[in-house]
């Protein structure tokens, strides 16, 4: 059990947000459960085990919480419930070594705020930063958020303060305000405050303004264009290291010509299937049965057997080959 988990720490070890620190005392769990698993029991484990190694950016939620409460059901004896097991049979496979690995390395520019691989004009980043650090409105106003609140109950361990962040379309996973709440007040100032200045919060009293930003979902790729920003696409963005990016997780060709392509290679296909019975019905073979294809696919004669058995093995079903043969 040691050995395998050093090993999974090893392969956490160089990940960013401290992947190895808060993982280590689930993964330590999981070898100590599964030794004493049917395996049976272990298969739905394994499938939560194997996506604890793929960047939490692409998580659709947090695993290692699910991957925990199994573990805790598992320690006390008792079965996985269906909520659990349908939960982790709807899980795709984790994506490949590629993928994680890209995405990793992804992870660790972003822990640093650093997109400029992806984003050419820092000038108008420095630019608007050094504006607002020396503007005396907005110390002002963080001085009276201040003096309104306890900022420090609201700091992270770097005393950062971030504001309410924003989704696709613009949905949140809040958008009411309760006055009654202290927190909640709070943080309608804190908004109110970012959303003056162009923030996504505040490190003690430095204010953090808003960066053009990158980032990779669970289910794509978001360009975050700051509102203050005087936008150039051409001189702007690294649309190659981007689409590099986000073509990781592509699989294929696609553009409107290849679905063309694929609707008349079908098409043909179901023609072909067709002519095959017929060639069978006549009993054609060789030379014969290949200028019978030829003419009724409305190909030249030269063409060769191979492009039809390659048109025939794309569109195949099962049981298909003997009856062509």
């Amino acid at each position: 059990m040691i050995t395998a988990l050093n090993r999974d720490l090893k392969k956490l070890q160089a990940r960013a947000f401290d992947r190895a620190d808060w993982a280590g005392e689930c993964l330590r769990r999981y070898h100590a459960v599964i030794a004493h698993l049917a395996p049976a029991l272990i298969q739905p484990l394994r499938t939560l085990y194997d996506w604890m190694f793929v960047p939490p950016t692409l998580w659709p939620f947090n695993i290692q919480d699910v991957l925990e409460d199994c573990l805790t059901i598992l320690e006390k004896g008792k079965r996985l419930s269906a909520r659990h097991r349908l939960i982790i049979e709807l899980l795709p496979e984790p994506p490949d070594e590629t993928i994680c690995a890209a995405v990793a390395d992804h992870e660790l520019h972003i822990q640093k705020g650093n997109y400029e691989n992806q984003v050419k004009t820092q000038a108008k980043y420095s630019q608007n930063e050094l504006a607002i650090k020396s503007d005396s409105e907005l110390h002002r106003q963080w001085t009276r958020i201040k003096d309104a609140f306890r900022v420090s109950d609201y700091q992270d361990h770097k005393g950062v303060i971030r504001r309410t962040m924003t989704a696709e379309r613009n949905l949140r996973p809040t958008f009411s305000v309760d006055m009654k709440q202290r927190h909640a007040v709070f943080q309608a100032a804190f908004d109110a405050f970012c959303l003056r200045w162009n923030l996504y919060g505040m490190q003690h009293d430095e204010p953090l303004l808003l960066k053009l930003a990158v980032n990779l979902t669970p289910y794509g790729t978001m360009i975050h264009i700051p509102a203050y920003w005087s936008f150039d696409p051409k001189r702007d963005i690294r649309w190659d290291a981007i689409a590099k990016l986000h073509r990781t997780r592509v699989h294929g060709r696609q553009g409107s010509a290849l679905a063309e392509g694929l609707a008349e290679r079908r098409q043909n296909a179901e023609k072909l299937r067709e002519l095959d019975k017929e060639a069978l019905r006549r009993k054609l073979k060789g030379e014969k049965k290949h200028e019978f294809l030829c003419a009724g696919l409305g190909w030249d004669v030269r063409t060769s057997p191979k492009r039809i058995s390659r048109l025939r093995a794309e569109f195949e079903k099962p049981g298909e080959q003997k009856k062509t043969e």
